[in-house]
């Protein structure tokens, strides 16, 4: 399943809590736009991405590394998603 997930890019903090569960990715992107709606910000503002757990969770639940990721096995990944925009 796909989840919304908070999550601020800190090291120190590994486990992420689940905003939100959906069952495909475009209801969690559309999850997402509401999200940055209702918080009038950007994507990037909202510490909040789209990822895919394996396990059954709840909204509220924590999820830690190696439990979730950004694509689920086999979904086709879009070509400006493949490389890195950095050197």
């Amino acid at each position: 399943m796909y989840a919304l997930i908070y999550d601020e890019h800190q090291l120190d903090r590994p486990q992420k809590r689940v905003i939100s569960i959906h069952e495909s990715r475009e209801e969690a992107e559309l999850a997402l736009e509401q999200r940055q709606e209702e918080l009038g910000r950007r994507v990037w503002e909202c510490h909040t991405r789209i990822v895919w757990v394996e396990k059954d969770i709840d909204a509220g639940e924590f999820v830690g590394p190696g439990e979730y990721d950004t694509w689920r096995p086999g979904e086709p990944i879009p070509e400006g998603e493949l490389y890195s925009d950095s050197d």
